[in-house]
């Protein structure tokens, strides 16, 4: 297998770090390896596969060597300004930020789910929301053979979505202290307010949901409605989909067909209260579905109840993904 000259951009962030431990646990065929961050991370130590590594300043000279591939979690701005210098330089950007994720030019790619579009990247490829990675993984099988109609989202969302702020932010609101990260306390509550809120009264949060579903499903006209809550949870974001087809489904055969879909675990056993736990989900890959059951007030219609680790499947592990599938192609 080819190896390849490797960058992690962020590496120091929440995200980042999570890049290393999945690129170790994935085994990913690396020659050079690089980790970059801002200026004021500079110059600090990473050990990456047994070795240390240090930190070096991303500026505009740093894709001047020669880097296959770039992971990229330093937010939008930092994206703006740098995906574009290492794509000049013939590196393959997998972006994690929004920046890119609505670009017509960019692939918005669930390598379970729409693997065919990394081919026609122009070396950026966008990595998408979280919530919404999870939700794609559980959508596009049912898409395939029912034909989605209408999607409502209700998303729980874990602090760890906003960072190590977010975090510190129910870690001390546990202990009594103002937060610092949200507009209101996290700790013993639950707020309706995902990023910031547009002129349509959703958040941006709510239409990253919408719009990037669309995109990846290739369906500019599925309706698709979202209400996007952050709860005193950790790790792990969950989240309720109502979900209308356009031809009707056998429940058995439903259950089937997201029992063998790839990435998916399927926990649905409510008799032993048997369903997908945020607890459950951290540390792994996978997208736990239960809760399945008929909506009633439609023609066709189902409920389901849909469990993934945010910073791992809805972030990290989605990109080492996207990765290896561009490896794959290189050979």
């Amino acid at each position: 297998m080819k190896k390849i000259n490797l960058a992690v951009v962020g590496a120091t962030g929440m995200v980042g770090r999570t890049f290393l431990k999945v690129l170790e646990e994935r085994q990913l065929p690396i020659d050079n390896f690089y980790v970059m961050a801002s200026s004021r991370s500079a110059g600090s130590k990473l050990t990456f596969n047994g070795k240390e590594y240090t930190v070096e300043e991303l500026t505009e000279h740093s894709f001047d060597k020669p880097i296959d591939i770039a992971l990229f979690s330093a937010g939008g701005g930092t994206s703006e300004k740098f995906a574009p210098i290492a794509a000049a330089h013939g590196c393959i950007v997998i972006d994690n930020s929004s920046q890119w994720r609505m670009d017509p030019e960019v692939p918005l790619v669930v390598p379970e789910v729409n693997p065919e579009d990394i081919a026609w990247h122009k070396n950026i490829i966008a990595n998408p929301n979280c919530s919404t990675i999870q939700a794609m993984v559980a959508l596009k099988p049912l898409d395939d053979k029912y034909k989605i109609k209408r999607v409502v989202y209700s998303t729980y969302q874990a602090v760890s979505g906003a960072g190590l702020a977010g975090w510190k932010d129910l870690e001390n609101g546990l202990k009594g202290e103002a937060p610092k990260k949200f507009p209101h306390p996290i700790a013993n509550n639950c707020l309706p307010h995902i990023d910031v809120f547009l002129d349509n009264g959703y958040t941006k949060e709510e239409m990253k949901m919408v719009n990037e579903t669309r995109k990846i499903l290739h369906n500019d006209e599925m309706r698709v409605t979202a209400t996007t809550v952050r709860v005193p949870v950790f790790d792990c974001h969950s989240e309720s989909i109502n979900i209308e087809f356009e031809k009707p489904f056998e429940m058995d055969e439903l259950l089937e067909t997201l029992k063998n879909a790839p990435g998916v675990v399927l926990q649905n056993n409510s008799a032993a209260n048997e369903y997908p736990l945020a607890v459950d989900a951290a540390g792994h890959d996978e997208v736990f579905i239960g809760r399945v059951r008929r909506d009633e007030s439609v023609e066709s219609g189902v409920n389901i109840w849909v469990v993934a680790d945010n910073i791992r499947k809805g972030a990290a592990t989605n990109a080492v993904q996207i990765a290896e599938e561009i490896i794959k192609n290189m050979q």
